[in-house]
């Protein structure tokens, strides 16, 4: 009996030596993660200081971008990014939450379930610049076609053009979290609501969009950073002009279009150092626009 109570006694030990090791594994691995952000936003600021030393908020403001005569300002860019995301977002809104509805609600399984989810999953898995040349072999002659008719001068490519290529390529991360979410209502809920004489209409309207919400709202966020900071696609239907954009079908440029466009061209340090606090800005960016998300989801799940 004492050598059975001493191999479970040190059985119960090593259980909780290793239950011990695991959470110290799990809060280090999350400190680390902090770390690296900060150290991310460190970099990038220690390399931003001589344009912000040099400029200031008059970076965060100016409207002109030239690099010939040193003059920065990241103004057009910050719009073209907002502008794109954010048409993007309202444009692939209702197609995602229409595939989550469908594939969480009507067709759980089945062929065709597995073959839209299919498709979906392969939409996120294409490499952004097969986006962007389809955008200008298919999308921008296409828009050219609609600026013609509605007589608008047909550039063809810009923030418009962009922003379809952009809505297409997020429609999964919303679509892929809302399925999930819709197919975890309670069954009890949802059968609650049929005996009582509901229409499939109905209880998704009552029961399972208000259930969840929360998790509809965050796969939206997520489409929404995702599209914020897409880069080859976008610059190659953009336009890349530096200009302040005069409407939604004229050219632009973003932050990370910009980016990706002049860093290798960065011949001296205040170029070079605007080109780092763009990133900077878009980083700050991304990050404000996730903090303003999460109080709304949080505000959403307590109501």
């Amino acid at each position: 009996m004492e050598g059975m109570n001493s191999v479970k006694t040190r059985k119960s030990f090593g259980q909780i030596r290793m239950e011990s090791f695991f959470k110290r594994s799990l809060i280090t691995i999350a400190l680390l993660m902090v770390v690296l952000v900060l150290a991310i936003m460190l970099t990038l600021l220690v390399h931003s200081m001589p344009t912000i030393k040099s400029l200031g908020f008059k970076f965060l403001w100016g409207k002109t971008w030239d690099p010939i005569s040193d003059v920065y300002g990241g103004y057009p860019f910050l719009i073209g990014t907002l502008l794109t995301s954010f048409i993007a977002l309202f444009i692939s809104m209702p197609f995602a939450f229409a595939i989550a509805i469908f594939l969480g609600e009507y067709k759980p399984t089945g062929w065709l379930s597995n073959l839209l989810k299919n498709t979906v999953e392969l939409i996120a898995a294409v490499p952004s610049v097969i986006y962007g040349f389809w955008g200008l072999i298919v999308l921008v002659p296409l828009v050219q076609e609609l600026e013609t008719k509605v007589g608008i001068l047909p550039y063809g490519i810009g923030i418009f053009t962009a922003s379809i290529v952009l809505a297409i390529m997020i429609i999964p991360y919303s679509a892929s979290l809302g399925r999930e979410m819709i197919r975890m209502v309670p069954a009890q809920l949802k059968e609650g609501a049929y005996s009582l004489g509901a229409t499939r209409w109905e209880v998704i309207k009552t029961v399972v969009l208000p259930y969840t919400k929360s998790g509809l709202f965050a796969g939206t966020l997520l489409a929404l950073g995702r599209a914020l900071g897409e880069t080859m696609a976008v610059t190659m239907v953009i336009g890349n002009s530096n200009m302040l954009p005069t409407s939604i079908f004229g050219p632009g440029n973003t932050m990370a279009s910009v980016i990706a466009n002049e860093f290798t061209e960065a011949d001296h340090t205040l170029y070079l150092s605007a080109l780092i606090e763009l990133g900077l800005f878009l980083f700050l960016v991304t990050v404000i626009i996730n903090v303003i998300g999460k109080r709304i989801i949080k505000k959403v799940t307590k109501e």
